[in-house]
């Protein structure tokens, strides 16, 4: 990666960091209310870092702390999270870790 990409790179990590601490945040703050919002800018922001990171060899840190267990943290986190925040959440963790998003949504392989 040239400088450009690489600082490109590191200014979306930060993105990810300050989106994962607002949604921590957010979670804290309103118990009866799930962040759906600060949620989806968290996503959007590892979707972003993900897309610009597919070929690198490693994850930031702070990045790779937000996603790894993202699933299961939100699980334990409250009794009722929604399904469809569940869903993204596994979602992300496949774009980031294993390179591939496993809803397909019209780039189905042949046959299915």
């Amino acid at each position: 990666m040239g400088n450009f990409e690489s600082s490109e790179v590191d200014r979306i990590a930060a993105e990810v960091e300050q989106a994962w601490l607002s949604f921590q945040e957010a979670l804290g703050r309103n118990r009866r209310k799930y962040p759906r919002e600060e949620f989806a800018s968290f996503v959007t922001a590892v979707r972003r870092y993900a897309d610009l990171t597919r070929e690198a060899p490693l994850v930031h840190r702070g990045v790779a702390g937000a996603v790894h267990h993202l699933t299961d943290f939100l699980r334990y986190e409250r009794k009722s999270v929604p399904g469809e925040v569940l869903y993204e959440a596994d979602r992300l963790e496949c774009v980031l870790f294993l390179g591939f998003d496993p809803h397909f949504e019209g780039d189905e392989p042949p046959g299915l």
